[in-house]
């Protein structure tokens, strides 16, 4: 079906005219509303977004330097050990009946009349 044509015409008075300009003025700030809640939200979204992506790098960062501090609390304990071990290695080294004594195992070292038999680490083959 075709469309009609329109037949009325517009009646041209300043009460029409007052009341077009007020519809154009409304429609224009609706318009003018829509954009600005329109930016508003892109720029809320930006905000949000660069919130998120920063939280998101500082736990990944916490989370690695937390394994890292681990790791060195481990290192450390060893290192605490190991000092421990070699201060006790130390106070003994002072004492001399102790380093005689691991002359004569380690490098074979006796005292007058004594022999020295070496037995063969393995075990016997009967």
């Amino acid at each position: 079906m075709a469309r009609r044509a329109k037949s009325v015409a517009k009646i041209d008075s300043p009460y029409i005219k007052q009341y077009d300009a007020q519809v154009e003025r409304q429609k224009k700030k609706k318009k003018r509303l829509f954009r600005r809640l329109l930016l508003f939200s892109i720029v809320v979204v930006v905000v949000v977004g660069g919130l998120v992506v920063y939280q998101v790098k500082q736990r990944s960062l916490h989370a690695e330097k937390q394994e890292q501090y681990q790791k060195l609390e481990r290192k450390m304990t060893s290192l605490k050990e190991d000092e421990k071990d070699l201060q006790e290695e130390i106070r003994l080294l002072q004492d001399e009946d102790y380093v005689l004594e691991i002359a004569r195992t380690n490098y074979f070292f006796s005292n007058k009349g004594e022999i020295i038999f070496e037995l063969p680490e393995e075990e016997p083959s009967y």
